[in-house]
């Protein structure tokens, strides 16, 4: 169930991604609330383009092959990081997209968290 969930996960990381880097004025525009966090800037958007990249890889590796659950733990990592962000600004008011943070953000990176780590027997890496 673990790898399952992790293979469905790595889909939106890897597609987020993806656009990040080859569409990212287009990604800018349509993600809800990123407009309100400053003007568009190429370069950071790549560079958090990249790490969903990388998220999205580990978490496909990890369904691909169990004993690459440490490196689903580093993407999923990232994933919380991101969430517990977007948490933080909910709990202070600051978030505009409350639905948006808690289906497209904390839930999905709260399951890549629980997927990424070896069920029992799978402690081999």
């Amino acid at each position: 169930m673990q790898r399952s969930l992790a293979a469905i996960l790595a889909i939106p990381a890897l597609i987020n991604g993806l656009t990040m880097l080859v569409a990212g004025p287009f990604w800018y525009a349509n993600v809800p609330g990123v407009t309100d966090t400053g003007p568009f800037n190429p370069h950071f958007v790549q560079d958090i383009g990249l790490a969903f990249l990388a998220a999205g890889l580990s978490l496909a590796a990890r369904a691909w092959r169990p004993r690459y659950w440490p490196a689903a733990v580093a993407g999923a990592g990232f994933l919380a990081a991101h969430a517990l962000l977007h948490l933080v600004m909910i709990v202070g008011g600051h978030s505009h997209h409350v639905g948006f943070d808690l289906l497209v953000i904390i839930l999905p990176a709260a399951v890549a968290l629980y997927s990424a780590f070896p069920s029992k027997g799978e402690y081999y890496a």
